[in-house]
């Protein structure tokens, strides 16, 4: 059965597109950690990191450190923090979180934001890359 990633790669549930390729998709997190949490993945549906061919895998980290990039350019930051977690979805996916405090790295406290600030939001990520 196709991951919820896969079929937002699909174009069966929409998203808050940021950057995309042929191989990798950048797009909000809906449930945010903090404001700007995107999540990159590769668009083949791969269920862990470490089982991606180590060319497509480094392809991933290039095109995470180019949204990252963006990302310190539009959402007002310390830093932009890096997690692959992988248990809540079966397919590999790079966490990109704003970061002023370590909090927002815990996936415990979440921000809401409506659906016109992702809009705007990712707009202007992909604007910065």
């Amino acid at each position: 059965m196709a991951s919820i990633f896969t079929k937002i790669v699909n174009g069966e549930i929409p998203a808050y597109k940021v950057a995309e390729d042929d191989k990798f998709l950048a797009f909000l997190d809906v449930n945010p950690n903090a404001k700007g949490h995107t999540l990159c993945i590769p668009k083949q549906e791969i269920n862990k990191i470490f089982d991606m061919e180590e060319d497509h895998y480094l392809g991933l980290m290039k095109f995470s450190r180019k949204v990252a990039k963006a990302l310190e350019k539009t959402v007002a930051c310390k830093r932009v923090g890096v997690a692959v977690v992988g248990l809540e979805v079966p397919h590999v996916h790079v966490h990109l979180i704003p970061l002023n405090e370590m909090d927002e790295m815990r996936f415990i406290n979440k921000v809401k934001l409506e659906k016109e600030e992702f809009e705007a939001l990712a707009k202007e990520i992909n604007a910065n890359l």
